[in-house]
């Protein structure tokens, strides 16, 4: 029996042959799919979700090799194994080629057809754990900060991840939501099979049931093939349904059915599909507010929130934002091949006290646009002033040595402000040293009833 249970496309114009051979991996655990041509396998494909496809040489129409030569280029290819009852050496050889692992003569041995598919599959295997290595490692993953808020945030999901809890992510947008729910599936058990996200908010109401639960050929005007959906597609992985406020009140029933069973059928169908599926749902929105004003399911907001994680706000942290700006400029500096950048200390400040509406989304970008925009080594204040706003940041009159000490006298006054005149405390805030910070205001003149109790 196969642990993971791929799913194999057999594409084979015989019907004894694609009922003997669904029969024999059905048996082993496989999930099995048929196709009768090359254009129905086409058609499935391009659909994804097909780990691996047995495929016949001599089919009506297009044949199997030239099926195999109109994926060369495509991201849906699967791994493949050609099947042939009049096989010759230059046709396995072109196959062979074209990328076809095994070349498999009929009649189809058992024996001969499991020992091929475990083979290729163990490299299907291999290829997962390559990619899901790389999008573990790569550095817009991660979640970073040192602040107190991110410590908890870490420990939740190492607490949530393991389990097969569902979680409801909470969080302004630019939050890094998205960021929560990919790390909750790369620490859980599911992590080799997929992650799907769906964007509920960007897909209009009457097509997201069908989105989320796929179709049947002929369920609606346009339906001219079947189509699996999300759910489906995402079997033994993750499910993110991200901007779950926005879901419609009807595909909201949908949803809570197919949770309560754990079961769903396409849209038009009549065949029940058993789902292994851990599903997250995230959002910007209150929800609890949208049940009181009659928008969202009570049943279903507590069949999703089973494990709440809130992702603070980067005005809650502003001690991160120094390890952002250095994580996402070094990143961007080598995707544009560019040398490396600094940050002046003085521009350090004026992003530490910048409000960030935008959260963690709004810095990144930002980065991306200093590495591309600015000239020089040292981006400045002026610099990140003009990329945050211009106007609205500095001021608009004298030379740029009195702009900077305007605008640094109001990030000043405003932490003092803050730190009720404690200087060692809006030190801290402005992550400068006590020293610097009185300096800065003999500098400026600033006037403050202020204490320096450390």
């Amino acid at each position: 029996m196969v642990s993971s249970a791929p799913n194999i496309l057999v594409v084979d114009d015989e019907p004894n042959i694609r009922k003997m051979l669904s029969a024999v991996l059905q048996d082993e655990g496989y999930l099995v799919e048929v196709a009768r041509d090359a254009e129905e396998a086409h058609c499935r494909l391009a659909e994804g979700g097909i780990d691996l496809m047995l495929l016949d040489v001599l089919l009506p129409g297009t044949d199997g090799l030239d099926l195999l030569r109109s994926l060369t280029k495509t991201t849906f290819r699967p791994l493949t194994i050609m099947m042939s009852g009049h096989g010759t050496v230059q046709t396995a050889m072109e196959a062979m080629r074209l990328g076809a692992l095994d070349f498999i003569e009929k009649p189809i041995q058992p024996e001969r057809l499991l020992l091929s598919l475990e083979n290729a599959l163990q490299l299907h295997r291999l290829r997962e754990e390559n990619a899901q290595l790389k999008d573990e490692l790569g550095p817009q993953n991660e979640i970073i900060g040192i602040s107190q808020a991110m410590v908890d945030l870490r420990h939740q999901i190492a607490k949530a991840a393991p389990t097969g809890a569902r979680v409801l992510i909470t969080g302004e947008n630019g939050t890094g939501k998205e960021l929560v729910a990919r790390a909750l599936h790369a620490l859980s058990e599911r992590h080799r099979r997929p992650f799907i996200k769906v964007n509920c908010a960007a897909i209009p109401s009457g097509l997201l049931e069908s989105e989320l639960f796929g179709h049947e050929r002929g369920a609606f005007t346009g339906a001219v093939t079947a189509r699996r959906g999300k759910f489906e597609l995402a079997q033994r992985g993750t499910l993110l349904l991200d901007e779950i406020g926005d879901m419609n009140p009807t595909t909201q029933a949908k949803l809570l059915r197919v949770l309560e069973e754990n079961e769903m059928e396409r849209v038009g169908g009549e065949k029940t599909i058993p789902l292994d599926v851990r599903l997250f749902a995230s959002t910007n929105q209150d929800l609890e507010a949208l049940m009181t004003a009659g928008d969202f399911r009570p049943d279903l907001y507590h069949r999703l929130k089973v494990v709440p994680i809130e992702v603070p706000p980067l005005r809650d942290h502003p001690e991160d934002v120094k390890e952002l700006c250095i994580h996402y400029l070094s990143y961007f500096c080598n995707q544009n091949g560019r040398r490396l950048k600094e940050i002046s200390p003085d521009a350090m400040l004026v992003l530490r006290q910048y409000a960030w509406p935008g959260n963690i989304r709004e810095l990144k970008n930002m980065m991306e646009r200093v590495v591309i925009m600015v000239d020089g080594d040292v981006i400045t204040p002026k610099q990140i002033a003009l990329a945050i706003g211009g106007e609205q940041t500095m001021p608009t009159t004298g030379n740029l040595t009195d702009q900077l000490s305007v605008f640094e006298r109001r990030l000043i006054e405003r932490a003092l402000t803050a730190a009720n005149g404690n200087i060692a405390e809006a030190a801290r805030e402005l992550g400068l040293d006590r020293g610097n910070l009185h300096r800065k205001i003999q500098r400026l003149d600033i006037k403050s009833c202020s204490t320096d109790n450390g």
